[in-house]
């Protein structure tokens, strides 16, 4: 059997709005999903509604609206017949890119020839944990999660094969279960990450978005949405019986226009976190993404039946990979993935001309790149996930959608999309642009 080549033929999203206290809190994120869908779908109104075969949702939370099939409460929101099959995925923040791996990997093998890659967050329903509910001794937590065999303790084999440095016991022996901040804190130690490195890192996250924001580049990418802006009480609490004004929000909340270093050098060291090898603890809310709400939205189709019907691509989709590492250093899941990825691909990372990666935290960003052996100056030349958020089921197919994007505004070959997952594991998808 003979591989389709897969494209993307267009992505849009809704703004990032803060989560908990954003633009979109007194909004139902399925209305703005039904309208980043159908705005994509008005974009290339060619394509019939019946072309339609697959349509996946990348998601975390999995509750209220989104019960059930989200994927299919949205279509059917939008309006697309009842014969547009649909699925959802969760892989923590990798959620919505394996479901634009997966709907590729359909056209890829011929299964169809047309999908539509979803992504959607409610941050705020996960600032609490989620679950809910009574815990008994058949639904709490599993102690037993807490232990780990040699095999998951030590290094893996090909250690040194990804990584520059080994991972120090003092790491290896911390618990396996550990909340995401430190993971951040655990990275920054591994590879003697100062505060001052990161907290520039993000200054310059903001920048380059505010310019990108300037010179128009996010205009094709965010579609703009009014919003009844939610109502909150003396003690903060959102009054949904409550009607707040309407605005139309066209770009992300997080973006702070004024940040600069002296602003978040004064900023406190997140709560909670510990330094396994007595070091200088250096995560702050600053060099830190916030939390989000959002959705994104992507195109995806066989190369032939774009052609037949006068569609112009972003890009192909030529790699993939999914990666693990140890999950008291999650954000260092891209840089396996990223091997994997360009080992499909077939080429190598001094070929990669931009990246997209999810700036999680900047403690990741700078050794992941580093290891990979990219060019500082290649990434997130737009800004990233600092200045635009991450609302975790949307960010994978913001990613790829971005970077094919911006490969085609300036002109490179390869671009690589790539993003730690909680638990312990990196995704990395690679495009290639289209003549």
């Amino acid at each position: 059997m003979e591989l389709q080549n897969c494209v993307i033929v267009d992505g849009v999203r809704s703004p990032f709005t803060r989560g908990g206290r954003g633009a979109f809190v007194a909004t139902r994120l399925d209305e703005v999903a039904v309208t980043v869908l159908q705005t994509l779908l008005e974009r290339n109104s060619v394509l019939s509604p019946y072309d339609i075969e697959d349509l996946g949702l990348g998601n975390v939370g999995g509750v209220a609206e989104l019960a059930g099939i989200g994927g299919n409460h949205i279509a059917r929101l939008a309006g697309l017949p009842e014969h547009v099959c649909s699925f959802d995925s969760n892989r923590q923040c990798g959620s919505s890119m394996e479901t634009l791996q997966r709907i590729a990997q359909e056209v890829m093998v011929g299964q169809i020839d047309v999908g539509i890659s979803m992504g959607i967050e409610r941050m705020g329903r996960q600032l609490g944990g989620g679950g809910g509910g009574e815990k008994t001794r058949i639904t709490e937590f599993n102690e037993g999660r807490l232990e780990q065999n040699p095999q998951q303790h030590d290094l893996a084999p090909d250690h040194m094969d990804m990584f520059s440095v080994p991972f120090p016991d003092y790491i290896l022996d911390s618990s396996p279960i550990v909340s995401m901040t430190q993971t951040a804190q655990n990275v920054a130690e591994v590879y003697d990450l100062t505060r001052r490195e990161l907290d520039e890192f993000a200054v310059d996250s903001h920048k380059k978005y505010g310019d990108a924001l300037e010179a128009g580049f996010y205009e094709d990418e965010i579609v703009p949405f009014e919003v009844e802006l939610p109502v909150f009480n003396e003690d903060g609490e959102l009054q949904l019986d409550q009607t707040g004004e309407r605005k139309t929000v066209s770009f992300d909340e997080g973006y702070r226009a004024g940040t600069n270093f002296e602003k978040l050098s004064e900023l406190p060291t997140i709560r909670g976190l510990v330094s396994h090898g007595n070091k200088e603890l250096v995560i702050t809310a600053g060099n830190s993404c916030p939390t989000n709400d959002g959705v994104t939205a992507a195109l995806l189709m066989n190369e032939n039946k774009a052609k037949e019907l006068g569609l112009k691509p972003l890009a192909r989709i030529v790699g993939f990979g999914v990666g693990g590492v140890k999950p008291q250093v999650m954000g260092l899941g891209p840089v396996p993935a990223t091997v994997k990825a360009m080992n499909h691909a077939g080429i190598t990372a001094d070929q990669i001309d931009r990246v997209e990666f999810n700036e999680a935290f900047a403690a990741q960003v700078i050794p992941s790149i580093s290891d990979l052996g990219i060019p500082m100056e290649r990434v997130n030349v737009n800004g990233g996930s600092l200045a635009i958020g991450h609302p975790l089921g949307a960010t994978g197919t913001r990613l790829v959608t971005t970077v094919a994007r911006e490969l085609k505004r300036s002109g490179g070959k390869y671009g690589l999309a790539t993003q730690c997952i909680g638990a312990g594991m990196g995704i990395s998808t690679i495009v290639e642009a289209v003549d």
